[in-house]
Parts: structure tokens; C-alpha cells; sequence
């Protein structure tokens, strides 16, 4: 085994204990810090992948603003309330939970033909040309729908902390 293909298993590992993390954590504060860690391993395995953008990006965007988004939202809102909801969040939880794994057992069983294919990178895979192209000329929409999502998300959490405080 490489030492590249090595490093990608310690991050892909280390990535899943620190998403489980997430899920686990009694404290949001403390699961909101662990998604920062999990972030911040998808960008290095971004960076490995060499596409230093896109790792770049990852942690400017996700790993800096989205994450004091969600802690601003997680300060607003009180925890305490959520509690009483528990038995409902774990059911839908377990069923995106089976979801997944259904999923990702169908990505698994791609793998051997994938690798019979070869999959050869681009010569400007990873760079600001071809991110920009990307999100801008064939992914404007989604991107769009998702910045307006995010607001709404903000507005939706001032008005309920405002509503109970």
C-alpha cells in the first residue's frame, strides 16, 4: 500500500469517526465542532486529490462561514426545546440513516468497474477556471436556490428565538 492511498484511509477514517461525532453529541455546540473537524478533513482530502481550490474553498466557505451561521443558529434557538422531540428525530434519523446505507452499498458495488474504466483527471480539475465554470455557467440555479435557502434558514431562526425569548 502507498503512502498516498494510505493517507486517504486515516482521513476517510478519521472523517467518519468525527461525522459520527456529530451525530452523537448530546451537545449541539460540541456537534457543530466536530462538523469543523470533519470539514476540515474533507478539505485536506480535497488537497490530496490535488485540487487545492476546492480545499481552499471548503474551509473559507464551509468550515468558516457556514459553520458560524450554524452556531449563530444554534445560540438563537434553544436546545432545550428540541428535546422534547427526540423519539421523532431519531426515527427519521434511522430512516436517512438506511437510505444511505442502501446508497452507499450501490456506490460500492460501482467501484470495480469504475476502476476497469480508468478515471482520468482533467487538466484543469481543481482550479478557479474550472470551479467557476462549474458553478456559475452549468450549476447557476442550485446555486442560487441554495443562497436563498440559507436566508430564509437565518430569518426562520431569528423569528422563532424572538417568538419564545
Amino acid at each position: 500500500m502507498t503512502a498516498p492511498v494510505l493517507l486517504f484511509f486515516v482521513l476517510a477514517a478519521l472523517s467518519v469517526v468525527f461525522s459520527l461525532a456529530v451525530v452523537f453529541q448530546r451537545n449541539p455546540v460540541h456537534s457543530a465542532m466536530a462538523l469543523v473537524v470533519t470539514l476540515f478533513l474533507v478539505a485536506i482530502l480535497f488537497l490530496t486529490l490535488d485540487a487545492p481550490m476546492v480545499g481552499i474553498l471548503q474551509i473559507l466557505v464551509y468550515a468558516g462561514a457556514i459553520m458560524v451561521l450554524f452556531l449563530f443558529v444554534i445560540m438563537l434557538l434553544n436546545p432545550e426545546a428540541l428535546e422534547r422531540r427526540r423519539a421523532l428525530w431519531w426515527g427519521l434519523g434511522s430512516i436517512a440513516g438506511l437510505l444511505l446505507v442502501f446508497e452507499f452499498a450501490d456506490f460500492l458495488s460501482d467501484i470495480p468497474r469504475q476502476a476497469a474504466q480508468g478515471a482520468a483527471v482533467g487538466e484543469g480539475f481543481g482550479g478557479p477556471e474550472q470551479l467557476a465554470q462549474s458553478l456559475f455557467h452549468d450549476f447557476v440555479l442550485p446555486f442560487e436556490v441554495a443562497s436563498v435557502l440559507l436566508l430564509v434558514a437565518i430569518v426562520g431562526a431569528v423569528v422563532l428565538a424572538k417568538r419564545e425569548g
